[in-house]
């Protein structure tokens, strides 16, 4: 079912209530990824035009545990830089909940935005308990959900809010499933996904609900060796996820089944220890040796990414494919992002490493659509049902 959308609510001098994603990387006071930040701002200018209308926004950032107030874990950064990007002076709130939170509510004028502390502040967040779910509804006259990240979190401010409140879904959620269900119901073919990262354990459910749906996979990143340890190849001191070898070889029996062709590395770039200044060991084969470790893709196995891309007509990638963190091994990740950039197809990236490698190599406005959720998009792309996207279902 379609979710109600924000332009469906009459927000004539109402305080609304925003579930917004602002779990940014912020490294010595800095933000160092703004996207999720931007992401939002669509949602709250609309909201702001609206007469009469005040902005109160929500937001987790990083895990903090029970009752632990680390400045590392405060939104007070978030606060400033959204000012910046806004134009607008933002209100930090010293908390999410309490007296002093809802005189700050009760005294802001119309046009004003107030960012409310880490809601992870309190556990009964994350345990989606009425009573806080409650105390955060008293803040506001309606609420809308901007935050796709955590919409595969059944949590007091994304699900259980929902039953205080007039709710509906802000432009973020609204788009990422415009681009997202067609994929999942769908898609436009020849249909390519490319699925890196680590671990084969986080993203075995996505490689085989795309067996049903794509034409062609590319698999790569540290959760390859895996599938080439499954393969019996030589796999050297890469990655290894050993409780997987046998996840692997069935999937792979599954994708010859269907007759789904399965990209892997055919060449790579190594090293002899996992660090930032390793020298770029180049091995032509698809196997390691013993002694390296596989840190990035090669130039044939570029080749033949780019020769799959050529006709396809959605690309969809989550995960880089190699180290990209590590300046020496980041040159398969820059080939992939630089391809899906000037692809002819419609062109979806999802998770925080892969829309980080866009934005970083200059290519995050080169895409149909940059995902914001990482694992939120994923469960989505699964056929899964995600709790903050039902609750707002017309």
């Amino acid at each position: 079912m379609p979710v109600k959308s924000v332009k469906d609510m009459d927000l004539t001098s109402k305080k609304v209530l925003v579930r917004v994603d602002f779990n940014v990387p912020i490294v010595n006071d800095k933000i160092t990824d703004v996207t999720r930040i931007t992401a939002a701002i669509p949602t709250i200018e609309y909201i702001l035009k609206q007469k009469g209308a005040t902005v109160i926004l929500m937001s987790h950032l990083g895990r903090p545990k029970e009752g632990e107030r680390k400045p590392e874990f405060s939104l007070a950064p978030v606060a400033q830089k959204l000012s910046e990007l806004i134009g607008k002076k933002v209100i930090m709130a010293a908390d999410c909940i309490g007296d002093a939170v809802e005189k700050l509510v009760k005294d802001s004028k119309p046009g004003d935005i107030i960012l409310l502390e880490n809601v992870r502040y309190y556990h009964e967040e994350e345990k989606n308990d009425p009573e806080f779910a409650k105390k955060l509804a008293k803040l506001g006259d309606v609420y809308v959900n901007d935050a796709f990240g955590t919409a595969h979190r059944a949590h007091a401010s994304t699900e259980g809010i929902t039953k205080f409140l007039p709710s509906a879904a802000g432009f973020l959620i609204e788009k990422e499933i415009e681009f997202l269900e067609p994929i999942v119901r769908n898609p436009k073919q020849p249909f390519v996904a490319v699925i890196g990262g680590a671990k084969v354990s986080s993203k075995i459910a996505v490689l085989e609900s795309f067996l049903e749906k794509c034409s062609a996979m590319v698999i790569s990143g540290g959760m390859s060796y895996t599938f080439l340890k499954a393969m019996g190849k030589k796999i050297g001191k890469s990655l290894l996820e050993e409780d997987y070898v046998d996840t692997a070889k069935k999937f792979l029996k599954t994708a010859a089944d269907k007759k789904i062709e399965i990209i892997f590395p055919l060449d790579r770039v190594c090293a002899k220890e996992f660090k930032e200044d390793s020298e770029p060991i180049y091995v032509e084969s698809d196997e390691v040796p013993g002694d390296l470790i596989g840190m990035d893709i090669g130039p044939k196995t570029i080749d033949a990414i780019k020769s799959c891309f050529a006709t396809a007509k959605t690309i969809i990638w989550n995960g880089p494919v190699g180290v990209f963190e590590y300046k020496n091994f980041q040159k398969g990740t820059y080939a992939v992002a630089q391809m899906i950039a000037n692809a002819d197809a419609i062109t979806v990236v999802g998770g925080g490493d892969s829309v980080s490698a866009m934005t970083e190599f200059g290519y995050a406005d080169k895409v149909s659509h940059l995902s914001t959720g990482g694992g939120a998009s994923l469960e989505y792309l699964e056929g899964k049902s995600l709790p903050g996207i039902v609750a707002l279902e017309k």
